[in-house]
């Protein structure tokens, strides 16, 4: 695959990691970080998984209205894309591994139409394709 990429972003992360502060570029990020409660942290900043599903459930949105366009379908502004994202053990090698459960709400289409439309976006986001093989997923919709 050959990507040409039409925009460049960079953050730097300071400190200890899931223990530190993280900084965009351009500045509109900047972040102090902690531990969830459930990792042995105080929970009292955010961390790279609730980053990670943010940027995932834009994305995924974005790549959701696109395919829908390009059907013809029309998506309410109630329509809404959650990620769910979680850490654990990952049992091959002893070390960690993430999940991804995206739910998409689709309130006005119908069963089918929903789900044909969830999996063209999951085929299409470029979060999806960057992890699809990497961390177990799975997409959900409902009307």
């Amino acid at each position: 695959m050959t990507v040409t990429p039409v925009y460049h972003v960079s953050s730097t992360s300071t400190g200890g990691g899931r223990d530190s502060e993280v900084v965009s570029e351009s500045g509109r990020i900047d972040l102090v970080l902690a531990p969830p409660v459930e990792m042995g942290g105080n929970g009292e900043g955010s961390n790279p998984e609730e980053l990670f599903s943010a940027g995932y459930a834009a994305c995924f949105m974005g790549a959701l209205r696109h395919v829908a366009k390009s059907k013809g379908a029309t998506l309410t502004d109630a329509t809404s894309v959650k990620v769910n994202i979680g850490i654990g053990s990952d049992d091959a090698d002893g070390g960690f591994g993430l999940t991804a459960d995206i739910e998409v709400y689709l309130p006005g289409l119908d069963t089918a139409e929903a789900a044909e439309l969830a999996q063209a976006a999951h085929a299409f986001c470029p979060y999806s394709k960057a992890t699809r093989g990497n961390i177990a997923s799975t997409v959900t919709s409902r009307v």
